[in-house]
């Protein structure tokens, strides 16, 4: 007698398609309506019964493998469900992304169960299935108690623990970033800047600000915080407000044949308010209620200055430039040559912060 060894494989698909659906929320008299409208019924010479126990079934698998979804490294290692690699990294991708009109709703607020049974009020704004808002806040408090506690970077620590890609890792990591900061953005001022523009923002603040910026002196901290030591150091910048006419003089000198004349002309008059806006904001960081405020300050005292003024991007971005560079002349970093470092860093991320928002606000 002959011994034969049998091996039965049993290979889960997953329609792309349906999963899409399932994760918007619809249910499968939803998903059947959609689904006819696009011609399946037709194109797999089907019947409406035949389709609806299709989606059915893949529903059913959809719930079977969410508890893995919770928890994706357990993906690879579960022997329920037959998945390839790029079967697994759409699951999981598609499971969480965010819906940025839905996000902006969550940002800068606690993820408590009474936010969470307010989730109806974010459905009916954002017309997001309420299925789907719970999934993504869920989502966003499970990374978020994951990473709050962890050493290192936020960007990196998200991606090992739930296998995402860099750029949704980075979506996550800003609003860890902002809830952990307590960023005010919900002031009237800011109801018209997106989750991406302060996402943007906050990475940024992350790379240049944070205890994971290559100029921070500790990176045995985690970027979730910002580098205090660096944050007290630039209250020294404040010493500038002495060298107002001298960076004046310089900056004026070097942005003539840079930008428009009507441009030149609005510097030439404002350049005070504009520096010590700069200077201000840069010294309060050090205080935990002016950074809450930070973005909430940057559009009051900077971004609506240069709306006033008019002022083209190309221009904007040219001053800023000749704003930092031209610093290090000043008499002030002249005698204090250890903070032009610290001018630079904490200047080259409000810089780009200004320009976002300034095109949020156009």
């Amino acid at each position: 007698m002959t011994d034969i060894d049998v091996c039965v494989g049993n290979n889960t698909i997953v329609d792309a398609e349906v999963y899409q659906l399932w994760l918007k929320g619809l249910t499968v008299n939803e998903a059947c309506t959609v689904q006819q409208k696009k011609g399946v019924v037709q194109k797999f010479d089907a019947t409406s019964e035949m389709l609806r126990a299709e989606i059915h079934n893949h529903y059913r698998t959809f719930n079977m493998l969410e508890r893995y979804l919770k928890s994706p490294q357990k993906l690879p290692e579960q022997l329920v469900f037959q998945l390839d690699s790029e079967t697994q990294k759409l699951l999981v991708e598609r499971y969480y992304a965010l819906d940025s009109i839905v996000i902006r709703e969550f940002l800068g607020k606690k993820l408590s169960s009474k936010n969470r049974n307010q989730l109806d009020d974010v459905s009916e704004k954002t017309r997001i299935a309420l299925k789907s808002c719970r999934r993504q806040f869920d989502n966003l408090k499970r990374v978020f108690k994951t990473v709050e506690e962890l050493m290192g970077s936020l960007v990196e620590n998200i991606k090992t623990h739930f296998l995402i890609s860099n750029s949704l890792a980075r979506q996550y990591a800003a609003i860890v970033f902002i809830t952990n900061n307590r960023f005010e953005t919900g002031k009237k001022r800011l109801l018209h800047i997106t989750f991406d523009d302060f996402a943007f923002c906050a990475n940024e603040m992350m790379t240049n600000w944070s205890y994971s910026s290559e100029d921070c002196k500790n990176h045995e901290d985690m970027d979730v915080d910002l580098d205090q030591e660096f944050l007290h150091e630039l209250r020294e910048i404040k010493g500038m407000m002495n060298s107002l006419d001298e960076h004046k003089s310089i900056v004026c000198k070097e942005v003539k044949d840079k930008i428009t004349p009507d441009a030149y002309s609005e510097l030439d008059c404002n350049f005070k308010s504009i520096s010590k806006a700069c200077i201000h904001i840069g010294y309060n960081l050090n205080h935990s209620k002016e950074l809450k405020d930070f973005f909430n300050d940057v559009i009051e005292k900077i971004v609506d200055q240069f709306r006033g003024f008019r002022w083209s991007i190309a221009d904007t971005n040219t001053f800023f430039w000749a704003y930092k560079e031209t610093s290090s002349r000043l008499e002030f970093f002249k005698h204090n040559p250890q903070l032009i470092r610290i001018w630079e860093r904490y200047m080259h991320t409000l810089h780009k912060c200004v320009l976002r928002l300034i095109q949020a606000s156009s």
